[in-house]
C-alpha cells in the first residue's frame, strides 16, 4: 500500500523542485489514506491539498512535491 506525503517548500530553499524534500520543507503533510495504484495515490493527494488551508493559501514563491511510497517509508517520516 502507498501513502502520499506533500513537502511544501519555498523556492528560495528549493529552486529546483527535486531539491525538496522533508528535511527542508516548511509543511510537509501526510494523507491519511492508503492507495494501491500510484496514479490514485497521486490524484487523490491532489485533490486533498486543494481542500485544505495550506492549498488555498499558497503563495507564487511555495514548491508542491507529491511523493506516493510504501507505507513503511512514509511511517518512519513522521
Amino acid at each position: 500500500m502507498l501513502t502520499a506525503l506533500i513537502p511544501i517548500c519555498s523556492a528560495a530553499v528549493a529552486p529546483n523542485l527535486a531539491d525538496c524534500t522533508r528535511t527542508n520543507a516548511s509543511v510537509v503533510m501526510r494523507i491519511p489514506n492508503e492507495y494501491r495504484n500510484p496514479i490514485t495515490c497521486f490524484v487523490e493527494a491532489q485533490a486533498y491539498l486543494a481542500e485544505t488551508s495550506f492549498g488555498q493559501d499558497l503563495s507564487a514563491d511555495d514548491r508542491i512535491k507529491i511523493v506516493c511510497e510504501r507505507n513503511g517509508t512514509a511511517a518512519a517520516a513522521k
